[in-house]
């Protein structure tokens, strides 16, 4: 993608994500135009990304040779349509949003069918991403490469069925959010317990990773992994946040299904 011509259709959260972890591994493309209706969001990016142009015109951003489709879903259905016309016949539309296969993405780009999509997510930023991955039927290996090389920079990028890109929305792309508050709770509890910011920093990472692991790695059961420590200090609030992950997060699955 480093040799091609990128455009962004929108310059929210998730643009500035991709955009700095590019620049974080030294790929940042030459060319770059990110079109959004907000001066305020385009000025911030502009900030950051000095290199970069900026415009409110989603044509400009649509006519370059990968186009990242970074609209929420919401809206997908009124801006895709006006932009249908400036893709080039070459281009790669990949589209960042969940709900919205293939097809449909099609249908709205009128026809074109040299689509991508991709579920990002935050760790991305310093290159720890998993952002997986499907192609159209009409993207030749080449063009996968052109997608899978760029987001490969960032973290994992795992080509998958379309059918499961909502459920790893849920479970990748979301998931930072179901922790982040726990996380930042207990690096200032270490502090306050006479831990310095780098060792209870040192400590939970490598804490996070190894529990996980142990789950997913050890052959365990989960019966048995919740075993292998005696102490659990909030076993009695479990029950309560086990409903709220399958209540909350299979209303969310249900909303984003296509």
């Amino acid at each position: 993608m480093i040799n091609r011509t990128v455009g962004f259709v929108g310059g929210g959260r998730i643009t500035g994500i991709i955009l700095d972890g590019l620049k974080r591994a030294g790929v940042l493309p030459a060319t770059i135009i990110v079109s959004d209706p907000a001066a305020a969001v385009l000025g911030k990016l502009k900030e950051r990304h000095p290199g970069i142009s900026v415009t409110s015109d989603n044509a400009q951003a649509a006519s370059q040779d990968v186009v990242f489709l970074a609209v929420h879903p919401p809206l997908m259905a009124e801006v895709l349509p006006k932009i249908a016309g400036n893709l080039k016949p070459h281009a790669i539309a990949v589209s960042l949003a969940p709900k919205f296969t293939i097809a449909k993405l099609s249908g709205l780009l009128g026809g074109f069918q040299r689509i991508a999509r991709v579920i990002p997510n935050a760790p991305s930023l310093i290159g720890a991403g998993f952002n997986p991955v499907c192609f159209a039927p009409a993207l030749v290996p080449a063009d996968r490469q052109v997608i899978a090389r760029s987001f490969g920079t960032l973290g994992e990028c795992p080509e998958v069925a379309e059918e499961k890109l909502e459920a790893y929305a849920v479970l990748a792309a979301m998931r930072p959010t179901y922790f982040w508050f726990q996380f930042a709770e207990l690096l200032s509890l270490g502090h306050s317990f006479g831990l310095t910011d780098s060792e209870a920093a040192a400590a939970l990472e490598q804490m996070v990773t190894g529990a996980v692991q142990t789950l997913t790695r050890s052959g365990l059961s989960a019966a048995q992994v919740r075993d292998l420590v005696p102490v659990m200090p909030l076993v009695d609030v479990e029950a309560n946040w086990t409903e709220t992950y399958r209540t909350k997060l299979t209303a969310i699955y249900q909303k984003i299904k296509p």
